[in-house]
């Protein structure tokens, strides 16, 4: 949780904003700075966790003559590994915005702290292994766009929480979440995103605000987390609500996206794109329904949009889809192959979609409620929208759909007439992309690790030169982050996630299974450009035959040397040890 739950006598309960921590050689003592009599210890030999008692102090001999104190703004729970049990706290914090009147912060900087002083007896194996999981740890003291609120939960859209039974309020904001959304339980910190602009309609304020919900059940990197699971959990599952106020009324509208929740890989191998396959399992033709049956409940109606190429390993995925789909009556399934109909500059073509789509998707509306808190409308269900990696083109088209349904909610409160649209107010038309640009670049770092492409098509409609370099620059970066660095933050995730573990009656991750467990990068890359650096060495010695020969020599050995290793490319690339890919 971010901070000890308080309860006062009308039964409300808050979240302390503000901890001094003691650090004592015995335990870490925790105090509200608004209620100094308040707060909780944790033992440094156990990891139990016990509410303060009065003057809760040292009960041995501290490691200095008083303890270390300090100040934290949130505790977001506590991860047992080999050596013991390690605290996160949070140590920074800035306040971005707020949701619903409460505001809302981001975690700027925050550490893990070790609750066990007396170190446990470990094998050179369990050594190994906990530096390991340190350093997984580390990963996650600088994972981006943790937010936060300590007056209100924000897992929950409003259309939901308007409808929850009376007396949900009153529960610890800890048991109001969406579980969906609760970025770890055992932490009980919410992975969650929110942007805020204002809007200056005709001389009269509106707000507007984009808050994404990132779903825990199938969290990861973009290569190592595609797909669904069994269950029917889609990668990459974010649920993305825009809200409007205007005068006394809020308005809300709804969409989501996620990966196709088909069982498929795209194992990375030093290829640009490596190949698509589609896993087949006894189960699979449960992960679809599951999936949909999943949003059916949640969001009634939906429309699936399916943004993929329809050739190529794409093709090959959509067309397994789109046969799946014809299985699943209650959903409509609508594909667009984005890059054939807006590529070369035709964006204005995602209207060709809106067409298709427009007349249920009107349908659905959004929900709206006036200043006493009466329901006056409802969405009735929900786009949910894909491409391959749910990012660039479901960016783009995601804030088209976005456009549509703000006019629809301006004009529907009276803000602007029916034949006005924002588009017509370029100040306030230009906060609205903006917003969208900078809600994409967020999801995008979470999932891949860079800025989104094609930013340019949701700022400006058409692509620039500028935009092209940048989106080249984000591509290459991908490309590096996928192959070299993302295994390791995919076990971070699945660490602090609570899908793996740490026990030490189980097999170490770390142990050799066999030689595909071997990281061969630093020896192949010292190869390739010990062998490039000799060509072109001998290439600049001379002209005679013999140093042509030689120089012919060195390029066929570099080239035999970068064939093998593009041939066991997928042993050379980073890649998590801790969990499967289902």
């Amino acid at each position: 949780m971010e901070a000890e739950i308080e309860s006062n006598s009308y039964g409300c309960f808050k979240l302390w904003s503000e901890l001094e921590l003691e650090e004592f050689a015995d335990k870490l003592v925790f105090k509200s700075v608004e209620s100094p009599d308040q707060g909780f210890c944790i033992n440094r030999f156990d990891g139990n966790i016990d509410k303060l008692d009065d003057g809760d102090g040292p009960s041995g001999s501290p490691t200095v003559s008083s303890p270390k104190v300090s100040t934290v703004y949130g505790v977001a729970g506590t991860i047992r590994l080999l050596a013991g049990t390690y605290v996160m706290v949070i140590t920074s914090r800035k306040e971005v915005g707020n949701y619903l009147g409460f505001p809302v912060f981001l975690v700027t900087s925050m550490k893990f702290i070790s609750c066990n002083e007396a170190s446990r007896n470990l094998t050179s194996q369990e050594k190994r292994d906990e530096d390991y999981f340190m350093t997984l740890l580390r990963t996650i003291e600088s994972t981006p766009g943790l937010y936060y609120s300590y007056g209100t939960d924000i897992t929950l859209n409003l259309q939901r929480r308007c409808k929850l039974a009376k007396g949900w309020e009153s529960k610890p904001i800890w048991k109001q979440g969406d579980p969906r959304f609760v970025w770890n339980r055992n932490l009980l910190e919410e992975l969650i995103e929110n942007k805020t602009g204002e809007l200056k309609l005709k001389d009269s304020p509106a707000i507007i605000k984009i808050v994404s919900r990132r779903c825990t059940r199938r969290l990861g990197t973009r290569m190592w987390r595609r797909g669904a699971n069994l269950e029917g959990d889609a990668a990459n599952f974010i649920e993305t609500e825009q809200l409007l106020e205007f005068k006394d009324r809020i308005s809300s509208f709804l969409q989501v996206r996620g990966s196709i929740p088909l069982l498929w890989e795209q194992i990375v191998d030093l290829s640009y794109k490596p190949h698509l396959q589609l896993i087949d399992h006894e189960h699979t033709s449960m992960v679809a329904e599951r999936h949909f049956n999943d949003l059916l409940k949640c969001y009634g109606g939906c429309i699936v949009v399916d943004l993929t190429d329809k050739h190529g390993d794409e093709g090959m995925l959509s067309t397994a889809y789109e046969e799946e789909m014809q299985k699943h009556p209650n959903v409509r399934y609508v594909s667009f192959d984005f890059h054939q109909s807006c590529g070369h500059g035709n964006f204005d073509n995602i209207q060709l979609l809106y067409d298709e789509i427009s007349e249920d998707f009107e349908e659905q509306g959004y929900f709206l409620l006036d200043s006493e808190g009466k329901i006056l409308a409802e969405q009735e269900g929900v786009v949910r929208s894909n491409c391959i990696d749910c990012l660039d083109r479901t960016n783009v088209t995601q804030s088209y759909l976005a456009q549509k349904s703000l006019n629809s909610q301006l004009q529907g409160i009276g803000a602007i007439s029916s034949t006005e649209t924002i588009s017509m107010f370029s100040e306030d038309f230009e906060v609205f992309k903006t917003l969208w640009v900078e809600h994409g670049d967020e999801i995008s770092l979470e999932y891949s690790g860079t800025h989104a492409l094609k930013r340019d098509l949701v700022r400006y409609g058409k692509q620039t030169f500028s935009g092209v370099i940048k989106d080249g620059i984000s591509a290459l970066s991908r490309y590096y982050l996928n192959n070299f660095q993302d295994g390791v933050r995919q076990d971070a995730i699945d660490l602090i996630c609570g899908h793996y573990t740490v026990s030490r009656i189980r097999p170490s991750p770390l142990q050799p299974k066999g030689i595909d467990t071997l990281s061969y990068l630093p020896v192949a890359s010292a190869l390739v450009i010990g062998g490039l650096t000799v060509t072109s060495i001998t290439l600049n010695q001379g002209r005679n035959a013999q140093q042509y020969l030689s120089s012919v020599v060195c390029a066929g050995l570099t080239a035999g040397l970068m064939a093998v290793v593009k041939a066991n490319g997928r042993q050379i690339c980073s890649r998590p040890r801790l969990c499967g890919l289902f």
